[in-house]
């Protein structure tokens, strides 16, 4: 009889060794289109925290939060765990990511800029940089995975 100390000190089969990797970083993803987008993005939310929280505290939540689920999707797609997931349908979740950035670092920035303090225009001129990064993500993820999805339903 196999206790379970015994089956601890076995070493994995080759079968669960696979499928046990953990969080590796596949590091071809950092540096494709996609890694590059998701880290400029990163960088940039970053950035318009930082001034948000030298000027005008009340925004700097809204940077906070777009911060977290933006290192959320590069941690999911870097290691490739989003995979495990397959019921979500991980192009769409992406593509309202990247809308819902747009609108409120849109509104954000536009708000931010009429209190006319230096941080809060470095914060408005970096959230109309991040706002385009996040158009062409968007427009390139519609591109890529919704757009073929769309054509196909029609030819059916």
């Amino acid at each position: 009889m196999l206790s379970a100390l015994d089956c601890r000190d076995r070493p994995p089969e080759e079968g669960t060794a696979a499928r046990l990797q953990g969080f590796a970083v596949d590091k071809t993803f950092l540096s494709s289109l996609k890694g590059i987008l998701l880290e400029t993005e990163l960088a940039l939310t970053f950035i318009i925290f930082i001034c948000f929280t030298a000027s005008i505290s009340a925004y700097m939540a809204a940077a906070l939060l777009e911060f977290f689920i933006t290192l959320t999707f590069l941690f999911l797609y870097a290691t490739q765990y989003y995979q495990r997931f397959d019921q979500l349908n991980w192009p769409c979740l992406d593509f309202l990511r990247c809308v819902s950035a747009i609108i409120i670092f849109l509104v954000v920035s536009f708000a931010a800029v009429t209190s006319r303090d230096g941080a809060a225009i470095a914060a408005f001129v970096f959230g109309i940089i991040l706002v385009s990064v996040f158009a062409y993500d968007a427009f390139k993820i519609y591109r890529t995975e919704m757009a073929p999805r769309a054509s196909q339903g029609d030819q059916q």
